[in-house]
């Protein structure tokens, strides 16, 4: 079987579809022969066979086991297809491999990573002997088997102790891979391994913390006064001289032991910033030791990262068979975080304090020095100077903060951010004193170029934080900005009109006298540079610039700054550059500032032209469309404002472009997903144009629209273009019912039968209700503005449509657009509103029932202030009625909170948190269908739907008031927090928010918009105010005391102290 399985193995590998598939469905065949899986270990086993095809029978040993071994994989396929006895060869055969002498480093991991599987399933009943095996092999093993032993312990503590077994074994399991640790006989990647398992178990350790602080902080204090020691022994060891280039890829030798060295360095660095988190105090006393140790040898590493990586370009971001980071940038990495954390130290700042008010003079301060060494390490490196050079969308990624990529030059531009928030005014003199220090030398480019990205990483911290910069600092800076700016490397030269437009913004009016040079400056470099990445600078620069000077004196280059804008754009390929996401959102934005400066330009000049044309080459950039869109609103709301005749002007200018749009043809093309974005984004930008239009709209309009739009909303099947069409057609009734019911298309049908049939179109089953979101809007402002003598007949087959599709409708959005059809109706006449639908037969039920249950079901999930209103308003008038056909429907009341005393694991309850962030991430909070039924499904109560629009509004008027979200927003403060680990070095308890405790996605998303720091709703005064006199009057009619006393106990206090 064998020689089979290696046959189809190789196969597997084969970059022809055909034989690949079949070797698959082959090895999928032989489950349930007995030899299959001893045959995958005797092939992982082998010396002679390939190394890619051992390490392709553990992988394929690897499905078995979680298909066809045990019932607790959640990939298991319903039949175990291996006996008992069978298991015990196999495991043994597997650990022995996994702890063998060999040094096939990769496959002894990738059978370590079965073991750990097959552990998790077996460990400790039907495996007792798996863990005394290892803590046997570990103290008295060769490297080999010491390797294998330690890589399988690692992986159970990562996957597979509970907290009643780690705590059995752990005070032996850190004792002997602390022994390894501390064996300078050992190869260091095996130390360094044993550090890793130790850092690992911090992760159980914190996860038990809660439930068990006394125990745990026993335990940690216990097993971190012997380690303590031995990390800083390791801190303050200082590594040989790195090898050539030429000798770096050995594994033996000086360049074998130099990685293993920076390996083991890493790993301790690691393990010292997880306990950092987790029991901060108990590393805080060291601090000051390992804070010195940290920059004594990032110190002495300069020479050596310098010529490997700003001169050279040596490998970097390496990680071994074992997954152990090893080169010296990761070091050099994790170093100089964990310098920022130490400064965040008690101990630390104290003594640094003090040092501080003791030193005179800024040359001489520390300060001064960690400058110094933050600029040393924000070097461009090699590989970035190439890498920006052929894509400058890189630079510019790099530049916005919005990468993934963490280097050590944005790390000490972290370092030296957490510096000036400790020490503002002592850190920007201090890196003033060494870059006055630095310029004065010949060092070179790059060296000059990195204290000012410093400085500009400075500044946009402080502009987020809304710091200025002092006077006399910016003007010293002023000499250094203009030497950059002429010199002949490129990103000196950027570097240099970058900083001048973030020194000008974030330093109040101290540089006015020269703001305005500096931008003409970046605006003729746009044109006349020749670099790429000097033109891109001062296109970023010149926001700056658009954001910080008076508009007295930018706004006459309006039309400079337009055109620069144009003559790039017009020397780049747009089909490339559509690629360059980050490119062209920087476009947008430099030219929404100059358009913005002054809208009427966009009735004469070029500005929308430009903007449309960067729109349609980068309609898939979502960032770069809502960009768009957002530009559009404003400059048709402003021109609107002045009045009919710009509005028109505006009209005239943009309809042919927006409309064209909506031609471009056959979607199937190769561009098909340009094509759909492109019209998508124009139809979101005509029905921003018609919102905003004047009443009436300019003549034409609807002749110039409809039928584009009536041929989409009739042919299409995109749910984003349905969407935006839909709103278009909506925005356009309402501003000119007229004009639109006096249209007739090329076949004689007029406006209004039109519209009804694009609504006959959307509320049937064949369209998804996220594509027929809009439509209730549609269908509310056709019976509003048509009205019944209008509409005829039409009018109750409509409100008929619209009841049953609500009956059916699950997205939140769709059930809000239907429900308000109603609701607006209700505001007239709730009295006929209600006789129309208890009328009106939904299946096996009235359409009163359908209505109702929706309606109130979802009401406290409706978005839109002005649609809150309406539906408030509308539920209090069908309140009045006191209509028994309304009492009498019954409707979901309050949640019924499930008691159990079921044993709750950790992974029962992540299972459990998982389902409640569904259920609070959900759009609304109904019963689970057939088609989204998960485990835990929420249950209610069951209650008379006057009751129910009773609670509805009481919790209304909570949400009106601006009441619901005080903590919540609290906690979302705490989530900002948490995640910048900027916290103190004291073991404090934190309210770690957990998604699972109510928390809803639209008091996340909600958090922070317009300045505001409450939850869903802000204050909405009018809605209030409307409430608490409903409730007043409420209260002294009949039956309302008996109603009141069906509300909970909260909901009767809630009541109370807000009327």
């Amino acid at each position: 079987m064998e020689e089979q399985l290696v046959q189809l193995l190789s196969a597997t590998q084969s970059t022809s579809e055909g034989p690949r598939k079949a070797a698959e469905s082959q090895l999928l065949a032989l489950y349930g022969h007995t030899d299959f899986p001893f045959g995958l270990v005797a092939i992982a086993a082998h010396d002679s066979v390939q190394l890619n095809i051992r390490q392709a029978a553990l992988l394929y040993l690897k499905t078995f086991v979680l298909a066809a071994w045990s019932p607790q994989f959640d990939e298991f396929k319903g039949q175990v297809l291996v006996r008992d006895e069978e298991k015990a060869r196999l495991r043994n055969a597997l650990l022995d491999l996994a702890t063998s002498e060999r040094e096939d480093r990769k496959v002894k991991s990738a059978a370590s990573y079965v073991v750990s599987k097959i552990a998790n399933a077996d460990f400790p009943d039907e495996w007792p002997d798996l863990l005394p095996k290892l803590m046997h092999i570990i103290p008295n093993g060769t490297d080999g088997q010491l390797h294998g032993a330690l890589k399988v312990l690692d992986e159970l503590v990562d996957d597979c102790f509970n907290e009643e077994q780690f705590f059995n074994v752990a005070r032996d399991l850190v004792k002997v891979v602390y022994d390894v640790a501390v064996n300078e006989a050992r190869k260091p990647t095996l130390r360094a391994l044993a550090v890793s398992v130790f850092r690992g178990c911090f992760d159980i350790l914190e996860m038990v913390m809660e439930d068990h602080k006394l125990a745990v902080k026993a335990f940690a204090d216990e097993a971190l006064s012997a380690w303590t020691p031995f990390f800083i022994q390791v801190m303050k060891s200082r590594l040989p001289a790195p090898p050539s280039e030429e000798d770096e890829d050995q594994e033996t030798g000086p360049a074998g032991a130099y990685r293993g060295l920076v390996a083991l360095k890493l790993q301790v660095v690691k393990v010292l910033m997880r306990i950092r988190s987790v029991f901060p105090a108990m590393l805080s006393p060291q601090s000051p030791v390992l804070f010195s140790a940290t920059w004594e040898e990032l110190s002495s590493l300069q020479g050596a990262y310098h010529q490997m990586y700003i001169e050279e370009e040596r490998q970097s971001r390496l990680e071994d068979a074992d997954g152990l980071p090893y080169t010296l940038d990761f070091l050099v990495l994790e170093e100089l975080d964990f310098m920022q954390a130490c400064l965040r130290a008690p101990p630390v700042r104290s003594e640094l304090e003090q040092q501080l008010q003791s030193q005179t003079g800024n040359n001489a301060t520390w300060v001064t020095e960690v400058m110094k060494l933050a600029v040393a390490y924000a070097q461009i490196t090699t590989e970035e100077e190439g890498l920006w050079n052929v894509d400058v969308n890189i630079f510019l990624s790099e530049e916005t903060s919005v990468t993934a990529n963490y280097t050590p030059r944005t790390a000490c531009g972290d370092l030296v951010i957490k510096l000036g928030e400790w020490l503002n005014a002592a850190t920007v003199e201090g890196l003033l004193s060494y870059t006055r220090s630095l310029y004065s030398t010949t060092q070179s480019w790059k060296a000059k170029e990195a204290a000012l990205y410093i400085l500009n990483q400075l500044l946009c911290d402080f502009q987020d934080v809304n710091k200025q910069i002092g006077s006399d600092a910016a003007n010293g800076f002023i000499d250094f900005i203009r030497y950059a700016m002429q010199q002949p490397d490129a990103f000196l030269r950027a570097r240099g009109y970058l900083v001048a437009g973030s020194l000008t913004r974030t330093s109040g009016d101290a540089l006015q006298q020269v703001a305005t040079s500096f931008m003409e400056a970046s605006l003729q470099a746009i044109t006349r540079d020749d670099s790429d990445v000097v033109q891109v600078s001062c296109i970023r620069a010149l926001q700056y610039y658009l954001q910080s000077i008076p508009p007295t004196v930018t706004s006459p280059l309006q039309g400079s700054i337009i055109s620069a804008l144009s003559s790039y754009l017009h020397t780049q390929d747009l089909q490339e550059l559509a690629e360059s996401d980050d490119l062209m959102v920087t476009l947008v934005e430099t030219l929404r500032d100059a358009i913005l400066l002054d809208t009427r330009i966009c009735l004469t000049g070029a500005g929308l032209d430009l903007l449309f044309t960067i729109a349609r080459h980068g309609a898939s950039n979502f960032q770069l469309t809502m960009l768009v869109s957002e530009t559009f609103e404003e400059v048709t709301s402003t021109i609107s404002a002045i009045g009919s005749e710009a509005y028109v002007q505006l009209c005239e200018k943009v309809l042919p472009s927006l409309t064209g749009a909506f031609d471009i043809g056959n979607l199937t093309e190769e561009n098909a997903l340009t094509n759909v974005s492109s019209t998508h984004l124009a139809a979101e930008l005509l029905s921003v144009l018609a919102e905003h239009g004047s009443e009436p709209l300019p003549q034409g309009f609807i002749q110039a629209t409809m039928p584009k739009l009536n041929r989409l909303l009739l042919g299409s099947n995109d749910e984003e273009l349905l969407k935006a069409t839909t709103n278009a057609v909506k925005n356009m009734l309402m501003h000119d019912s007229k004009q639109m019911f006096e249209w007739h298309d090329q076949t004689g049908k007029a406006g209004l039968e039109v519209i009804l049939v694009i609504i006959d179109r959307l509320l049937s089953p064949a369209v998804d209700d996220n594509a027929a979101a809009e439509v209730g809007a549609l269908a509310a402002e056709v019976v509003e503005k048509a009205g019944s003598e209008r509409l005829g007949p039409y009018l109750m087959q409509l409100l008929r449509a619209v009841a049953v599709r609500l009956g059916s409708a699950t997205q939140a959005q769709f059930i809000q657009s239907l429900t308000l059809v109603f609701a607006r109706l209700s505001l007239v006449s709730a009295h006929e509103v209600v006789d129309f639908l208890a009328q009106l037969q939904v299946g096996q039920e009235t359409g009163l029932q359908v209505v109702l249950a929706k309606w109130l079901e979802n009401s406290v999930t409706f978005a839109g202030y002005d649609e809150i209103r309406q539906n408030v308003i509308a539920l209090s008038k069908l309140y009045d009625l006191k209509d028994p056909r309304v009492a009498q429907i019954t409707v979901k009341g309050d949640l019924i909170v499930p008691q159990s005393d079921r044993i709750m694991t950790r992974s029962r309850a992540r299972n459990s948190k998982e389902f409640h962030l569904f259920r609070n991430l959900s759009p609304a909070s109904t019963l689970p269908s057939e088609s989204n039924t998960i485990a835990d499904p929420d249950q209610y109560t069951l209650i008379p739907a006057n009751l129910k629009i009773l609670k509805v509004l009481v919790s209304e008027l909570l949400s009106a008031s601006g009441a619901t979200g005080n903590i919540d927003a609290a906690a979302a403060a705490e989530i900002a927090e948490e995640g910048s680990d900027d916290g103190d070095w004291e073991d404090e308890p934190s309210s770690i928010l957990d998604l699972g405790t109510g928390m809803a996605k639209e008091q996340l998303m909600a958090f922070g918009q317009d300045g505001s720091t409450s939850g869903i709703r802000l204050r909405d005064d009018e809605t209030q105010a409307y409430l608490i006199q409903w409730f007043r009057d409420a209260a002294t009619k009949q039956g309302f005391a008996e109603e009141f006393g069906a509300l909970t106990p909260d909901e009767q206090e809630k009541l109370r102290s807000m009327s």
